[in-house]
């Protein structure tokens, strides 16, 4: 019989540039003329935000981020060695990358070869130089499970999941960041190029009615304004969770060791249109951690897509994935840390289940 370990963890695309970058996303958010003068006044803002982001623009709070960030990874990265799995079944939201206009299924399984990826390549075309000092276009290999893959898909589809598979990636676009930066920030030290696990990546539609519309990026009020032609809504946290337990019961019929791996940070400021993209949505955030911490699975099902994109909580659908996953082994959480902050776009959360969270 299979076994499982359970792992939640972040993919901050700024957690790979400087410091002094890390605040970027605000100041380009600060300079939207949509967004009311007053609103993107630092004296409007609650005390923690004008604290973190200070007279320095964010630079020493970006510091210890970074630490807290880091130190949730290699709390992570040390429960994956302690279990020493065959893969990582990574569950990771496409930003308009591999879902484009040609197609955006809701969920598509990667049964790709070993891989080439160049981790900087997305935050290079927006000319932040990476956090390492490396060459912009340094590599590494993912090293990959295709035979897994398969056989996951497969399984998926006969237990009721229409699942899709792809056998190759695109040729004009990054390879999706979810899923590469979850190698290069478990492998922080070496940036990615000496981490020993194959992974298999499971995309997410988490963009939904967003994932055309706007690119799978921020938008603009001014265009927002305007009204925007939506595109159908991704798959359901609760369909989501259901995935999770039918890879579960999938991966427990089968002779593996298989860490799953949510990989997602939780309600972005970019995507909270009510706090205009400014910070992210910190109760909303702080209610499902709660509920995670005490196991209320209860709380997490009465979620619905509409909560989740009003709070711009879209990418947590990969932690409903791994919820459910969790729940059908029953797993109990063993560590989580929930990384609060206003100014860097993102709350985060660490989440260990099973084996290797002592």
């Amino acid at each position: 019989m299979g076994e499982i370990l359970g792992l939640g963890l972040t993919h901050y695309p700024l957690l790979a540039v400087k410091d002094e970058y890390m605040s970027s996303l605000l100041r380009k958010t600060k300079r939207d003329p949509g967004i009311p003068d007053a609103e993107k006044d630092p004296a409007s803002w609650p005390e923690r935000m004008r604290a973190e982001w200070s007279d320095d623009r964010g630079l020493a709070a970006a510091a210890e981020h970074r630490a807290q960030l880091r130190a949730g990874l290699e709390r992570c990265k040390q429960a994956v060695d302690e279990f020493k799995p065959d893969a990582l079944i990574v569950f990771g939201d496409d930003q308009y990358e591999n879902f484009r206009e040609e197609i955006i299924p809701p969920f598509c399984v990667l049964a790709y070869p070993d891989t080439t990826i160049e981790p900087f390549a997305p935050m290079h075309e927006l000319k932040l130089p990476n956090a390492w000092g490396l060459p912009e276009d340094t590599s590494f290999t993912m090293r990959t499970k295709p035979e897994l893959a398969k056989s996951v898909a497969r399984g998926l589809i006969e237990s009721g999941f229409d699942m899709a598979y792809s056998y190759r990636p695109r040729e004009d676009i990054h390879f999706p960041h979810a899923i590469a930066n979850t190698q290069l920030y478990l492998d922080y030290e070496n940036a990615g190029t000496k981490f020993d696990y194959p992974i298999l990546p499971v995309l997410v539609n988490c963009y939904g009615e967003h994932v055309i519309a706007r690119k799978g990026g921020m938008a603009k009020f001014a265009d927002i304004a305007k009204g925007e032609d939506l595109d159908p809504p991704g798959p359901s946290p609760s369909r989501c969770f259901e995935l999770g337990r039918a890879l579960a019961k999938t991966l427990r019929a089968g002779p593996h060791r298989v860490a799953i791996v949510a990989s997602s940070s939780w309600s972005h400021a970019f995507l909270n249109d009510k706090a205009w993209h400014l910070r992210p949505d910190l109760e909303s955030d702080r209610n499902l951690y709660d509920a995670l911490v005490k196991g209320d699975v209860d709380t997490w099902l009465k979620v619905t897509t509409a909560d989740l994109v009003g709070a711009g909580q879209q990418e947590m659908l990969n932690w409903f994935c791994l919820l459910g996953a969790m729940t059908e082994i029953g797993a109990e959480l063993s560590w989580s840390s929930l990384v609060e902050t206003y100014i860097f776009n993102s709350d985060k959360c660490f989440a260990i289940y099973g084996e290797g969270g002592a």
